[in-house]
């Protein structure tokens, strides 16, 4: 027996003298691939797609909106006079001359003219903030950051409401637009005419001129915000905190990427495509809604391709020389 374990244990130290290894030990090591080399690649899919989005509002009193402008044009205000009180019916304020035709802006039922944010005859783009209204009793604001902005671009579908310990879910409808609005103004009134008796009965009277009462003060500059009434049945309390689910746009069967693989997320972007020698060859796509973990592709793609991720980089900003 102890002859055994001496030819066992002599074989052995004659093994790891004569370099004896496994398969896998002599294996090569694998070569790095090339600079610049992809390796994480997706293929773009298609789902049914549903912008969504959570904000925190509150309860507020007469809260300010934004009335933009219907087309691009000339803006040309009405001579009616501003009023405190809501409006009972949609009231026209002023008009965007397209082409020789106007196209008439109004404040809607139940709010008022809070001031103009352009001047009289301004030129103006389409969507453009022109009117700040304010929607006259209870209404729920949430303020908005310039990331979700771009995500609720457009019109709102639909938002659901819950009051915090209060009642909810509830239709909430949106007013307005959710564009940062600058302080409101108003026109300085025109003085009115009146007639003084004159001295002598027979002498022609004397017209002075008085001054109209003042308008009142226009709307308070805001941030982003987004604003929505209730229905009447509901029951609100000012400053109650809100949670609102903000519904901008739907659409089905759409070619999507993840959002990391796309180079902007709002109307153009762009993506890199890899060849078979895993390089890339950046291309321009057409951008449509987002979910906010994948994004629609609209235009530049087949579908059948392989895209990079991380997405392209894009240019940085050109720095202005500076001269000693």
């Amino acid at each position: 027996m102890k002859r055994r374990v001496g030819v066992m244990a002599a074989s052995a130290v004659a093994l790891v003298l004569s370099g004896c290894t496994s398969e896998a030990d002599t294996a090569p090591t694998p070569e790095l691939e090339a600079r610049g080399t992809v390796l994480t690649t997706v293929q773009p899919t298609r789902q049914d797609l549903t912008n969504q989005i959570s904000l925190s509002g509150k309860v507020s009193i007469n809260p300010v909106y934004g009335i933009v402008a219907p087309a691009e044009g000339e803006l040309r205000f009405t001579e009616r006079q501003p009023t405190t009180v809501a409006v009972s019916r949609d009231t026209w304020v002023a008009s965007v001359w397209d082409g020789g035709v106007p196209r008439k802006i109004f404040v809607p039922e139940g709010s008022t003219m809070a001031g103009r944010l352009m001047d009289d005859r301004s030129p103006v783009s389409k969507g453009m903030p022109v009117v700040s209204a304010r929607h006259v009793g209870y209404g729920i604001t949430a303020d908005i950051d310039s990331a979700q902005a771009y995500r609720i671009s457009g019109a709102v579908k639909q938002i659901k409401a819950q009051i915090k310990n209060g009642p909810g879910p509830f239709d909430c409808k949106p007013v307005g637009t959710i564009a940062a609005l600058p302080a409101g103004t108003f026109p300085e009134p025109e003085p009115v005419p009146t007639k003084a008796p004159a001295a002598n009965p027979s002498a022609p009277p004397v017209i002075v001129e008085t001054e109209r009462p003042a308008a009142p003060e226009g709307s308070e500059a805001t941030g982003l915000r987004l604003v929505c009434a209730a229905p009447e049945k509901v029951r609100l309390i000012n400053g109650s905190d809100v949670t609102l689910d903000v519904i901008t746009g739907r659409a089905e069967d759409v070619m999507v990427l993840p959002v990391e693989a796309v180079a902007g997320l709002q109307g153009k972007g762009k993506v890199d495509i890899v060849g078979e020698d895993k390089q890339r060859t950046t291309v321009d796509v057409v951008l449509g809604i987002s979910d906010g973990k994948v994004v629609e592709i609209k235009k530049g793609l087949t579908g059948s391709e392989t895209i990079a991720i991380p997405g392209p980089n894009l240019p940085a900003p050109e720095q202005p020389e500076v001269t000693g």
